[in-house]
């Protein structure tokens, strides 16, 4: 098998210099349009068979055609930044205060960076890639916005592969597992309306007070197991609760209660909706309360296929890079899942270090060290599949 052509010491001072240029000027989930500028001019430079722009949102895409037919690979980064502020004092830090590169996106585009010099160099002998550079992974409604986008159904994939770095598996190893491997979530608003009063005289209100005061733990109660020993594995978080307004003479008349809800599969995050509602609506009737019910950050479960990951595991065999089973399954969540449908996919999480902050830690920076190695992987896979 023909190796393809290796990152040159150029390459990978050029690399770096972009990726850090990307961490200074962070943009939020559907706000990418200054990073998908970066990204387009970027790939103009390895000359791709064609570009997309402005996939479901500021999403863009490469396509790099063989010459014979076969299956198409899709590799996947992320373009958004997060609503964090950056704490690090190093030169290439955030310029833009409040927000932050503290989930190692900068890292994962540079990777795909990488992989577009790459097959600019040498094209797939038979088949295709797409290189994907996806916008608003952080809220859930980049990757389904993407695939909704009428530009996706002409690079509709056959296999689907992404690379996130993780703290806690150690530098440069990979975590990579079959089944789901990160968990559903959503965020679940309920608002509960009744009538204000003057405080001297409450019972001529509503309060949602009883109501909300008894919807916190019952909600909190429905959570069950641990992530990755129950396989019906489910989680609600209580995360802001706001009852009236902050004022001495009213009573209350509504109520806002904000909770994600988590779990490992699909069939089991239907249940939990469903038990989630049952006790809202139970309690606002009970209170005589009006109700509205309402969903953000939806993501779906993220499931690796069999022979993504075999294919995966094959290419980390042939370049000698360590792989186990790591952390999978997570609590966390990735829209990554939505590219699924009818091809093969696979996450694989690359170590970022035992001694890594964590990701979305304010003092977050992606290793450089990775860029190399991500494109090894990458590079590895797409030999295997498209050679």
């Amino acid at each position: 098998m023909t190796q393809r052509t290796s990152l040159t010491n150029s390459d990978v001072v050029d690399l770096t210099q972009w990726r850090r240029e990307l961490h200074r000027h962070p943009e939020l989930s559907g706000e990418e349009k200054e990073t998908a500028a970066r990204v387009e001019t970027m790939l103009q430079a390895t000359q791709p068979d064609r570009i997309v722009t402005g996939l479901g949102g500021h999403g863009v895409a490469a396509l790099y055609n063989g010459a014979a037919p076969g299956p198409r690979l899709l590799l996947r980064c992320e373009l958004d930044g997060l609503p964090i502020r950056e704490t690090s004092t190093h030169d290439h830090r955030s310029q833009d205060p409040g927000k932050g590169h503290l989930c190692g996106h900068d890292g994962h585009m540079t990777i795909i960076a990488a992989m577009a010099r790459l097959l600019g160099r040498r094209r797939p002998t038979r088949g295709s890639v797409v290189l994907m550079f996806q916008p608003a992974e952080e809220n859930g409604a980049g990757a389904a916005a993407v695939v909704a986008d009428p530009e996706f159904a002409d690079l509709t994939p056959d296999y689907a592969f992404a690379i996130h770095n993780w703290p806690g598996v150690p530098l440069g190893h990979v975590a990579l597992a079959s089944g789901p491997v990160m968990c559903a979530s959503r965020g679940m608003r309920i608002r509960l309306a009744g009538r204000t009063a003057h405080a001297s005289q409450p019972e001529n209100g509503l309060s949602p007070m009883t109501a909300l005061s008894s919807l916190m733990p019952a909600l909190a109660a429905l959570g069950q197991g641990r992530c990755g020993t129950d396989p019906d594995y489910a989680l609600a978080t209580i995360c802001h609760a706001r009852l009236g307004d902050p004022a001495f003479g009213v009573a209350p008349g509504e109520a806002d209660l904000y909770v994600t809800l988590r779990a490992l599969t699909e069939a089991r995050m239907v249940r939990l909706i469903e038990d989630a509602e049952t006790l809202a609506a139970t309690a606002a009737r009970n209170g005589g309360l009006g109700l509205e019910i309402g969903y953000d950050d939806v993501f779906v479960t993220c499931d690796n296929t069999p022979g993504a990951v075999a294919v995966a595991s094959k290419a980390l065999d042939r370049i000698g890079i360590p792989y186990d089973q790591g952390p999978f399954p997570l609590p966390g969540s990735e829209d990554f899942g939505r590219f699924g449908g009818d091809c093969e996919l696979a996450m694989l999480l690359l170590g970022s270090g035992v001694d890594s902050p964590a990701l979305h830690n304010p003092d977050f920076d992606f290793p450089d060290d990775l860029i190399p190695v991500g494109a090894r992987i990458f590079s590895a896979i797409v030999d295997d599949l498209t050679s």
